[in-house]
């Protein structure tokens, strides 16, 4: 049996994995997955063996619950962006009482740490508890982690920001006591400051995770609402998810096919461009498939419903999608590991050092100062401030350079990247076919036969005739209006010009009217076989000219592939392109592996195979088709050009449709995470040295105990030097 669970209380992807852990302990579990974009856990399991009950029992024992779905709550990103809100009107003020003094501020003399030191502290003391009653999720998180043995960041969070506002209470108590000294000691506005630099952090992460529901709703909507289906003879408007199959659906020009089937009357073309990325429509017939959500562009058509609701392509494409986002391996944060050994050890090694020296003689004043000192020293706000201020650079010069990265995970993964897999259309080519060159046979000028066929396909709307009259208008050539028009739907066209009947379309055409082609036979196969669509001109039953038609390699591809070669990384190809149009764009490219072919629900499989084969793969993509795959790769890389949804379903998307931009995206990640490395070492060494001072390791041969402003010092430096060495990320070229 499989079954989903709603969970509630999950922050990062150590409580995901926790709860599979916990989950695939239990007798009974086949296997136990937690999708933590959608905060669900999807349990396979023996309900003869184990209940449903029982589950959500190892759920709560985890230190989680189950959410209730009836209660309406805020998003996550309203309710953060008030705690937001709220905590930055609190720290402008705490910082300009706490540390302006030290800039030379004025601060009114009821204030002043050296006129009235209590009524300093106390002011700190009110400006600071608003921001850790509104940041009290962090606690619990942090602590229940810490309870659990499985400290993450908001642990990390928790410890430091509590001792800071502990030890700042305790220098209040003693300046209250008659100990002014204590009034240069005060640590709330560190407590106050981490807390909202982290909520700006989970800010912008809520803002990113928003963006995924959007692109699953987007998917949705292409579908009609209802449809016209045939039954009894009667013709009844129902609604689509009425439609069953065997249905008889009716399909008028411009409108949306409500559900997949097969066309039992009528021709048309249909765009599919939202299915399989390429722009040009494809001809319909009787027999041929369609498939819901794609669009009849010209015929009037019925079509046999054969696969309604969840089992249609599009409504297959949306559960990739969500499957997809919330699959893949969480990465292991250095923060988290760092502080999975630093905070037990941190706090362990306080109360040891208490209990000694209270065992030593010491009284219990000097060895509460020892433990807060400990804590305090240690405090990790250099920790904390060494990924997001740096991923925080990143992104921001990223989306100066038109590189919109969502979020510190694919930052951290792009720098690992082995594969770069490419959609064909869009992606490594333009999207708009253009004429690449033309088989004249005959006296007539290039031009003329050219500018005759550009006149024929005046009126219609297809891809290919735009491309025609596109390159005679380009060549200045007269493209008059033709006497009469007809589309000939999945044929070409048919117009009379200057009394002469005028053919312009596929071999189909041709054959359909009897047309010898055999003389052009040879040149049009070479057409096709270098990945471009012949288009015949025909003049009064006579073949005048072959042209054909493309899309373009951009001239960025050739360029990026290559750069991608010399740093190692492989280069694939994937499309549902024919294999001769797919391979011939790869060689003029230098791709080195094509998969053509590939069915819009194959091509996340693809992706899947590429990634558990051990490589790190990023896709590069722009097509609603493309929106699993960029969802199930390590990095999911979409071209600005593209569509909503590709774009939303992506981690990276580059907004100038340089694919360039790729190398850069890769480069910007290697350049942060050499930065984060950089930052966490030194946060680290400052915290760890100064560990033993504090321990009063120097007062055993008759030195001072650690001055608090020793420590304020170096906890300030560290914070310093790490935000400092990530605002060098600003210069990245």
């Amino acid at each position: 049996m499989t079954k989903k669970f709603r969970i509630a209380g999950m922050t990062c992807a150590a409580c995901a994995a926790k709860i599979e852990r916990t989950q695939s302990r239990l007798k009974g579990m086949n296997s136990a997955t937690v999708n933590l974009a959608t905060e669900v856990l999807t349990a396979d399991f023996d309900e003869k063996t184990l209940s449903e009950k029982e589950i959500i029992a190892a759920i709560e024992k985890a230190g989680f619950s189950i959410a209730k779905e009836e209660k309406k709550e805020r998003s996550l990103k309203d309710t953060l962006r008030t705690r937001l809100i709220i905590s930055l009107i609190f720290v402008i003020p705490l910082l300009y009482i706490s540390m302006g003094h030290m800039m030379g501020l004025p601060l009114p003399e009821i204030v002043s740490p050296h006129e009235n030191p209590l009524n300093f502290a106390l002011i700190q003391l009110i400006l600071t508890v608003p921001v850790i009653i509104t940041g009290y999720k962090f606690y619990i998180v942090g602590f229940r982690n810490l309870i659990h043995l499985s400290p993450n960041m908001d642990s990390l969070i928790a410890v430091g920001t509590a001792s800071a506002f502990g030890y700042g209470i305790y220098a209040a108590l003693k300046i209250h006591g008659g100990d002014e000294s204590y009034a240069m000691s005060l640590y709330f506005e560190s407590a106050a400051v981490i807390l909202t630099l982290i909520t700006v952090g989970k800010y912008l992460e809520a803002v990113s995770k928003g963006k995924s529901s959007d692109a699953i709703r987007r998917l949705v909507e292409l579908t009609p609402k209802t449809a016209i289906v045939l039954r009894n003879g009667r013709e009844l408007e129902v609604r689509r998810d009425s439609i069953v199959v065997g249905d008889i659906v009716l399909a008028k020009p411009g409108e949306s096919f409500a559900v997949d089937g097969e066309i039992i009357e009528g021709v048309t073309s249909a765009d599919e461009s939202m299915l399989t990325g390429e722009s040009v429509p494809v001809e319909k017939g009787i027999s041929d498939k369609v498939f819901g959500a794609s669009v009849n562009k010209t015929g009037f058509v019925k079509y046999r419903a054969e696969k309604v609701g969840s089992d249609t392509a599009l409504a297959q494409i949306i559960k990739l999608v969500e499957d997809a986002q919330g699959s893949k391996a969480p990465i292991a944060r250095m923060a988290d590991k760092i502080s999975l050994y630093f905070v037990p050890t941190v706090i362990s090694l306080a109360v040891l050092s208490a209990v000694a020296w209270y065992i030593a003689g010491e009284d219990f004043s000097f060895c509460i100062n020892i433990f807060i000192s400990v804590m305090v020293i240690a405090c990790p706000c250099s920790l904390g401030l060494a990924t997001p201020t740096a991923i925080m650079v990143a992104t921001g010069k990223g989306a100066e350079k038109g590189i919109l990265i969502k979020g510190g995970e694919p930052l951290e993964t792009a720098h690992k990247i082995t594969t770069v897999v490419f959609d064909k259309t869009g992606t490594l080519t333009e999207g708009n076919p253009v004429v690449t060159n033309m088989i004249t046979y005959g006296a007539e000028k290039r031009e003329e036969i050219l500018a005759l066929a550009a006149t024929a396909e005046k009126g219609s709307e297809h891809p290919l005739a735009k491309a025609i009259v596109s390159m005679a208008e380009k060549l200045g050539l007269e493209v008059k209006s033709p006497d009469s028009f007809e589309a000939l739907v999945g044929f070409g066209v048919k117009a009379v010009i200057d009394g002469k009947e005028v053919l312009v379309g596929s071999e189909r055409m041709i054959i359909e009217n009897n047309i010898p082609f055999e003389r052009f036979d040879e040149q049009a196969h070479e057409i096709s076989e270098s990945g471009k669509t012949p288009m015949y001109v025909v003049e009064d039953k006579k073949i005048k000219a072959v042209i054909a038609v493309m899309d373009t390699v951009k001239v960025s591809a050739k360029a990026a592939v290559k750069q991608l070669h010399e740093m190692g990384i492989e280069t694939i190809m994937l499309t549902g392109d024919n294999r001769n149009a797919a391979q011939a764009i790869a060689e003029e490219v230098g791709i080195d592996t094509v998969l053509a072919e590939v069915l819009p629900e194959n091509k996340a499989s693809e992706i899947e195979k590429l990634c558990n084969s051990g490589k790190i793969v990023a896709m590069v993509g722009d097509g609603i088709n493309d929106a699993p795959a960029l969802a199930c790769a390590s990095v999911g890389i979409a071209i600005g050009s593209g569509t909503d949804v590709a774009m939303e379903s992506a981690d990276i998307v580059l907004m100038h449709s340089n694919i360039e931009d790729v190398i850069t995206a890769i480069r910007l990640s290697k350049a942060t995470i050499r930065n984060i490395k950089q930052n966490l070492f030194w946060a680290f060494c400052y915290n760890s040295l100064g560990i033993p001072i504090a321990m009063g390791i120097l007062h055993i041969f008759g030195g001072p105990l650690l001055n608090p402003m020793i420590g304020a010092a170096a906890m300030s430096f560290s914070s310093v030097s790490v935000v400092s060495n990530a605002l060098r990320l600003r210069k990245f070229r």
